[in-house]
């Protein structure tokens, strides 16, 4: 590495010495991560073209790509570079999440930047930052000042990734308006986005290439793991990656706009997001990776002790099972003052911290479906039969906090006309976490769910919600990029085909490889608002021809696999009465100390363990597919000369998620960090631990 012998590292603790050079210019240069597994190597063709080729162990991983851009009004931006100068440096700090998967973050990279500048007039300037850190690599573009131009209009982004075979890939299809796909499991050169069009379970898609959205998770012959991604996604379009089998290559590919020839507007100078490729050498490491976080900037708004991870129940699922409606018309209202105080009830007797009330506020008749959906939704006035403040009375008295419901119908410029309106009033009542929705196509017409645009509406609404204290949890959102660290009131997202589907959808729901798959791909990008703790598998008898895919282990177990700070105990109050296993959805943390993956394969499995934060309990969690499974559990992550209690809920001999799904067997037992044990996952079934210290 060029750069070995003018950089060093000090750390002291949490606290970070950070040293540097330069070097004079050269035709290429490189840099290795911390442990010196990986290595990023950047160069220029003869032509002056910038190319990068990162390696593992010294197998190559991404072959030499090209990088560059194309503009309107300008020429592209692709050829005759010179470096102009290089700089590396090294960086070691940990860091404290407020809430997350694990308390302390350690980020330790080392850093090149490169300058780069036009041989000829206009004698254009680009900058290149790479990071190499040992669970993966990122770079990122700078648009310095440039004389006589004060903006760029991108058409497209000529990020390039080549691939060195022709890789095991989990995708979904590179859709502008929602992340709602189900994973497809294929080799890479047998991608076919364009297959997913046309789905008619989703309110909006629009898959106009034959491209992936991220992350895009891939496993070569020899069984390393790769993902790719993107972070710190601010004021940009957000990108998908478009597929060239025939080249084993793919192209960022940015969504647009229709009212726009351009992708992005941007005022100089300004990065780019970072675009991110975690390298593991096990599925694990991909879950165990903290690299999209570290690629964000630490925390502006300091302490959000306002917000407290929690569990919390709703009126949500019957709405879903069309027990009761959203609107107020029908004359089967759902949100109504007496069914809140029942949930608030429901919550209040089992360790619920929060209940969400769907269908409050007036509008709901035109929600979807219509065209002149702009100016139909109010966010402060109630239905008649929904009294708010006698709500919010009644949940504070009980300990509860309401979780506040925003649905936009996809009518962004109507949210925005009352935001500051809707979360002072939300701020003045002391509720703290909302959740948004944008159902339906972008109004104005042209626009997408993933562009610049909405980008910026997201954010907008993030940065206005953290002025009143309040917390966001997107549902149709812009992915998620590690933002939550920046913006930690950023709690959790949607972005997946979530639970819901399994009670409506006409291909009858998610089958049971969709978890397994999601802990793997979408979970790598952040928490997921997936609504777990469905106990009545069949829906009966609201759902003849629609069900639940998984066993009720299962859905146990989803309190540890997929992650949120705030997880739904999703289904109806009167489903979890008489039922044992409902004890560990009383039991289980919601926020951790640590969190530990001990084993998995993408598609397949996953098993978790994670220590709540304060009390030293942890918990543990197996999800498997389709295939019934044997899981190997080494308790070895516990702490030493302490006994656990373990209350052990495991599928039942007979348990199968669709002949038998609610099968579960409750046992007792202690355990150490001495224990070994093997348990049978069921078709579709899971395993779900609690282990609590034995105090003497």
């Amino acid at each position: 590495m060029k750069s070995s012998l003018c950089y060093s590292l000090i750390v002291l603790s949490a606290w970070i010495l950070v040293f540097g050079c330069s070097i004079p210019p050269a035709a290429n240069t490189s840099i290795e991560s911390p442990s010196k597994t990986i290595q990023i190597d950047f160069g220029l063709t003869d032509s002056g073209a910038p190319f990068y080729l990162v390696t593992h162990k010294g197998k190559i991983v991404i072959d030499s790509s090209s990088m560059g851009f194309s503009f309107k009004h300008q020429p592209d931006l692709l050829t005759g570079f010179q470096i102009t100068e290089a700089h590396f440096s090294s960086f070691k700090e940990t860091w404290e999440k407020p809430w997350g998967e694990q308390r302390k973050v350690i980020n330790h990279y080392n850093e090149m930047i490169v300058e780069l500048q036009e041989k000829e007039s206009p004698n254009r300037k680009l900058t290149i930052h790479f990071k190499a850190f040992d669970d993966g690599v990122g770079f990122r573009y700078q648009f310095p000042d440039q004389e006589g131009v004060d903006s760029l209009r991108i058409t497209d982004e000529h990020s390039i990734f080549n691939l060195t075979g022709d890789h095991t890939t989990w995708w979904q299809p590179g859709d502008w308006d929602i992340y709602e796909h189900l994973y497809s499991e294929t080799k890479f050169t047998e991608i076919n986005a364009l297959a997913k069009r046309n789905d008619p379970n989703l309110a909006q898609t629009y898959i106009p290439e034959n491209a992936v959205n991220t992350p895009v998770t891939m496993r070569d012959k020899d069984g390393l793991h790769l993902s790719f991604h993107e972070a710190n996604l601010t004021d940009y379009a957000g990108m998908t990656l478009k597929i060239d089998p025939d080249n084993l290559s793919m192209s960022s590919e940015l969504v647009g706009s229709g009212r726009t020839d351009y992708k992005v507007k941007r005022a100089l100078p300004f990065y780019t997001p970072w675009r991110t490729i975690q390298i593991t050498e096990d599925a694990a490491g991909l879950i165990e990776s903290n690299l999209i976080v570290n690629l964000n900037e630490p925390n502006r708004l300091g302490n959000i002790s306002w917000f407290k991870p929690m569990k919390y129940a709703g009126i949500w699922w019957e709405l879903h099972l069309g027990k009761t409606s959203w609107g107020y018309a029908g004359g089967n209202h759902g949100a109504t003052t007496e069914n809140a105080k029942r949930y608030i009830d429901f919550a209040a007797a089992n360790n619920i911290g929060g209940v969400l009330i769907e269908g409050w506020n007036t509008g709901w008749e035109r929600w979807i479906g219509f065209e002149d959906r702009e100016g139909v939704f109010d966010f402060v006035t109630p239905y008649p039969d929904y009294d708010l403040n006698e709500v919010v009375r009644y949940a504070t008295e009980k300990g509860v906090e309401i979780i506040m419901h925003h649905e936009t119908s996809a009518a962004p410029r109507t949210y925005e006309q009352q935001l500051d309106t809707a979360y002072a009033l939300m701020n003045r009542l002391g509720i703290h976490t909302v959740k948004t929705g944008y159902v339906g196509k972008i109004i104005p017409q042209g626009e997408y769910h993933h562009g610049q645009w909405m980008v910026n509406h997201y954010r907008k609404v993030l940065e206005t919600a953290a002025d009143y204290e309040v917390a966001i949890n997107a549902h149709e959102p812009i992915k998620a990029t590690g933002i939550r660290r920046t913006l930690p009131n950023a709690i959790s997202r949607e972005g997946l085909r979530g639970q819901e589907f399994n009670a409506w959808a006409s291909d009858g729901g998610n089958p049971p490889e969709h978890l397994p798959t999601v802990a793997y791909t979408r979970m790598l990008a952040g928490p997921i608002d997936y609504t777990p703790g469905i106990f009545n598998i069949k829906l009966s008898p609201y759902k003849d021809n629609n069900q639940v895919h998984t066993t009720l282990a299962q859905q146990l177990a989803l309190y540890v696999v997929i992650y949120s700070p705030i997880q739904m105990v999703a289904d109806l109050p009167e489903s979890y009465q008489g039922q044992p296993a409902f004890q560990f959805i009383r039991d289980v943390g919601v926020d951790w100390e640590q969190s530990k993956v001990l084993s998995g394969e993408v598609g397949d499995y996953v098993t978790m363990a994670r220590e709540e934060k304060e009390t030293g309990n942890w918990f543990l969690g197996s999800i498997t597919d389709e295939n019934e499974r044997s899981v190997a559990i080494d308790f070895s992550f516990l702490d030493s000369d302490t006994e656990y209690e373990a209350t052990i809920y495991t599928d039942g001999k007979d348990a199968h998620w669709d002949e038998n799904p609610t099968s579960i067997n409750i046992d007792t037992t202690t355990i150490n960090k001495d224990t070994k044990r093997e348990f049978i996952l069921a078709p579709g079934g899971g395993l779900a631990i609690s282990l609590k210290p034995i105090v003497n």
